[in-house]
């Protein structure tokens, strides 16, 4: 069983990034800071680092680091198309508050 769930839009979306960014790793962080407390932290890495949760894509890996597991477990990722932009959405059941820009989140 995996820490979260991504969806086929995630997955794709990451693969794309990988591919025209030429890295291996795409990385989720949970960070201090933000309206709500805390915030996902997204980059893109060619290393893993010890503990890291990780998942195949096709075009390379998803990973999540060990102080993170926590707060993510169970979360889905989802990749949106809106008129507006596009973004990852995560659903995350542990999360207690979050902010409008969907980027900071309370535990």
């Amino acid at each position: 069983m995996s820490i979260v769930n991504l969806t086929e839009n995630a997955k794709e979306r990451m693969n794309t990034m990988l591919k025209e960014h030429e890295k291996q790793i795409v990385r989720l962080s949970i960070k201090g800071g933000g309206c709500a407390g805390f915030q996902y932290d997204w980059s893109l890495d060619d290393t893993y680092n010890e503990g890291d949760e990780v998942v195949d894509l096709e075009t390379g890996k998803f990973a999540i680091d060990e102080t993170s597991i926590m707060y993510l477990l169970g979360s889905t990722i989802d990749y949106k198309k809106e008129v507006f932009g596009s973004y990852f959405a995560i659903n995350n059941p542990k999360s207690t508050a979050s902010c409008g820009c969907g980027e900071s989140v309370g535990f």
